[in-house]
């Protein structure tokens, strides 16, 4: 579904900023990249700034009008900081706009549209759109960087794509906060037996004590990392054993 989602800049100035909006992009799982008529590309300083997404710049489609990037799209939405007087319908949450345009991209190719870093998207390319949507901000100093738009609208869409039922979307964890195995638990009680017979602290193998001590780990549900760490600790107390 994502892959049917395409970003267009309409005309872009800076190519700096067509890179700052690929890394947008990217980070939010989005890679179809659309330049109608951009300035200047391409150019090194699309690259640099694109820092990561570079595939996502060197993979960009460019075409000679708005026209040209979104007539195979059943729904394109044009990001427009004022409001104009052309009948189109309005999303005033960007939150509406990502379930709506997620809705669609399911079977079909939609469009988001960005207009020249100065003065946004003209009358007539609104013209090519079929839905315009703006970003709330502070009405006394409202103005976004394009690639900070880009940033705003893209984290939507991933949020109403990650939140769809079929997405199997998986926050990643760092492995040193993943549960133990079973197995790593098990090694880690045996430890924690021997050292404990070997230091004088318990004399039963099946002591009392060992089973508190288990409920003790299986409330405080240590870590893959801690475990780790509980079991270096260990490890040091039976080399003192042993020189002792």
């Amino acid at each position: 579904m994502l892959s049917n989602i395409r970003i267009v800049l309409v005309q872009t100035y800076h190519p700096g900023n067509i890179g700052a909006s690929a890394r947008a992009m990217k980070t939010m799982g989005l890679e179809n990249l659309v330049l109608a008529n951009p300035r200047c590309f391409p150019d090194p300083e699309a690259s640099r700034l694109a820092a990561g997404a570079e595939d996502v710049v060197n993979n960009a489609r460019v075409v000679g009008s708005l026209a040209e990037a979104v007539d195979d799209c059943v729904q394109v939405v044009g990001a427009s900081a004022r409001l104009r007087s052309l009948p189109l319908p309005h999303f005033d949450e960007p939150a509406e706009m990502a379930d709506a345009l997620m809705a669609n991209a399911a079977d079909d190719p939609v469009a988001l549209v960005f207009g020249r870093e100065r003065f946004g998207l003209t009358n007539d390319e609104i013209r090519h759109c079929s839905h315009q949507v703006s970003i709330p901000a502070n009405p006394d100093y409202g103005i976004l960087n394009l690639s900070q738009a880009v940033q705003v609208l893209a984290y939507e869409v991933f949020r109403a794509w990650r939140q769809r039922p079929g997405s199997d979307f998986r926050a990643p964890r760092p492995s040193h906060d993943r549960q133990p195995t079973r197995e790593q638990l098990g090694h880690f009680h045996d430890h924690l037996s021997r050292v404990m017979q070997a230091s004088g602290f318990i004399t039963q193998p099946h002591a009392r004590t060992e089973e508190q001590l288990q409920a003790l780990f299986a409330r405080a549900r240590p870590s893959r990392k801690e475990l780790s760490l509980l079991r270096g600790l260990l490890s040091s107390l039976e080399d003192g054993l042993d020189d002792a």
